[in-house]
């Protein structure tokens, strides 16, 4: 994703906040372009403009692209996991949006990935072209026995399957083997051999970057994939990410010093309010 600086550390901020209920809006990553639009420009309206159209399209379907038409157009689009029903794409493209413009305001391009959907504009086009860069990964617990489980014949089976779909096969791909499933999808702007070229990409990245894992999911510029394992969701392994364990440490003494604070500023006005 060029030019968007990538914001993974709030999945870890907003993930145990949110119940199992709503699992397909849970947060994965955002990113933010650098530079930011003008208030009131020409480009700011055309992005108002794309937003407003990608949020009335999310109504009746799960994907959609749109260019808006002015003389600084912005590019943009949306897409839900197409197995989502169309209530639930809505609701977690209007959780994008919102996320969207706390997260980046004022930004000339913006992503948002959430658990099942997927939203992204910028002032440069994007749309219909290929993107295997490695945005996000997230690596469940390692196998009892290394490579000598069972479960990487399996996983590997699994995954193989995925590739395998022939050259017309749709952006959504979903397979098995034993008690090891996966499931890919591409951004709809892509060809059928994109797809397969960028679901390649994904399963050599996924065995590369997450090795001994029972179940992973990696998101690339243009497809995400999945693998799990004995019925259980990648998300719903114990991941192991010493990066947002160490924010985590980050997250709970800064809290801990904001109390501290509190605590002493109070402290310090109820002895002022006891002299004369």
């Amino acid at each position: 994703m060029p030019k968007l600086y990538l914001l993974f550390f709030l999945s870890l901020s907003f993930l145990p906040f949110i119940s199992s209920s709503d699992d397909y809006k849970s947060f994965v990553y955002a990113g933010c372009s650098q530079t930011k639009y003008t208030p009131g420009s020409p480009y700011q309206l055309s992005v108002e403009s794309l937003l407003t159209s990608l949020s009335k399209a999310a109504e009746s379907s799960t994907y959609a692209n749109f260019t808006s038409s002015s003389a600084e157009p912005a590019y943009g689009l949306f897409q839900c996991r197409a197995d989502l029903p169309i209530s639930n794409c809505d609701s977690c493209i209007h959780s994008a949006l919102s996320q969207l413009s706390a997260l980046c305001p004022g930004a000339t391009g913006a992503a948002v990935q959430l658990r099942s959907c997927f939203l992204r504009y910028d002032k440069e086009s994007f749309l219909g072209k290929p993107d295997d860069t490695l945005l996000y990964k997230r690596c469940g617990g390692a196998a009892a026995g290394g490579y000598a489980s069972d479960v990487f014949g399996l996983r590997d089976a699994a995954l193989g399957s995925l590739t395998a779909a022939p050259p017309t096969g749709g952006s959504y791909r979903v397979g098995g083997a034993g008690y090891v499933q996966a499931m890919a999808q591409c951004v709809g702007d892509l060809s059928p051999k994109e797809c397969t070229d960028c679901v390649e990409s994904a399963v050599a990245q996924v065995k590369a970057v997450c090795g001994f894992a029972v179940g992973a999911d990696v998101y690339l510029g243009k497809c995400y994939l999945q693998y799990w394992s004995n019925g259980v969701y990648p998300s719903r392994h114990n991941h192991v990410d010493e990066t947002g364990k160490t924010l985590a440490i980050i997250i709970g003494i800064l809290a801990a010093v904001a109390l501290i604070l509190v605590f002493l500023s109070f402290i310090r006005r109820a002895g002022g309010s006891g002299k004369y």
